[in-house]
């Protein structure tokens, strides 16, 4: 069996650098001005897919992102380790969208590919912390979802079902689905396995292909702006300073004055 599989994939802003240009004076994430990086939890998911390929031959992995042009170069990085092939969504009326007018438009990717076996993402993006693409891609194309997945157990054929366990709040759990479905990985699932050097060398320069909004039949009212009900206000660092502080030494007399302190007031008990 061959598997068709698409991967959802976001170059997001280094969060470690965020400087006082950050953001544009309409309110929108400035991405043009941020160091960029693969969002962490997608390449989790791209492990997932590239497992998938090992163990069904023949199986196919496209990923796609959406944001500027120089987001090619997380496409190009999912072909060093193992992708077969991926577009760039990029167009200048899909700017400023939020997760909404996002999911409708990487759902309107995924239709112009065709028939699909599995969709895997990233739970979440760290430039939003939002985990809400995946589920409302799954509702726009009507697919079953499964969230929070750490590990495919199996996959048969013949029956189309799918075994997959589930990190959750309070401990694992294991849910069986049939696909197509949608599937979205946490940061604790399997790092993804590094660059292929002949991979490398036979991609470093490969052309990646651009959709944009009219090349996947876009409505102009559900895409960037237009289609945001929602907007980004403010992007800081923020720095957590102590009103005072104290230093204390290793000594037993120090110790227990500071339980004793927190004792008396509430603070644990």
């Amino acid at each position: 069996m061959s598997l068709k599989i698409v991967v959802l994939a976001k170059q997001v802003p280094d969060t470690r650098n965020v400087g006082p240009d950050a953001m544009t004076a309409e309110g929108t994430v400035n991405r043009a001005a941020l160091p960029a990086v693969f969002n962490p939890d997608d390449l989790n998911a791209l492990e997932q897919a590239l497992i998938l390929k090992d163990k069904f031959p023949g199986s196919t992995i496209t990923v796609i992102t959406m944001g500027l042009p120089k987001a090619s170069a997380i496409i190009r990085e999912a072909l060093f380790r193992g992708a077969d092939k991926g577009y760039v969504i990029t167009d200048r009326p899909l700017g400023g969208a939020d997760t909404l007018a996002t999911s409708y438009t990487l759902a309107q990717a995924i239709k112009k590919i065709g028939e699909v076996d599995i969709i895997l993402g990233g739970r979440q993006a760290i430039d939003g912390d939002t985990a809400q693409v995946g589920p409302q891609i799954a509702e726009k194309l009507g697919l079953t979802q499964v969230t929070y997945a750490e590990e495919i157990l199996s996959l048969d054929e013949a029956t189309k079902k799918i075994v997959i366990k589930r990190h959750i709040d309070g401990g694992v759990e294991t849910v069986e689905a049939q696909f197509p479905l949608v599937i979205t990985v946490n940061g604790s699932a399997a790092p993804c396995r590094p660059a292929n050097a002949k991979r490398i060398m036979a991609y470093k320069r490969a052309a990646i292909p651009e959709w944009n909004a009219q090349d996947i039949e876009c409505d102009p009212k559900q895409i960037g702006k237009a289609g945001s009900p929602t907007n980004v206000k403010a992007v800081k660092n923020i720095v957590f300073k102590a009103k005072e502080s104290r230093t204390l030494t290793g000594s037993d007399e120090d110790i227990n004055g500071l339980i004793v302190e927190l004792l008396d007031e509430k603070i644990i008990g």
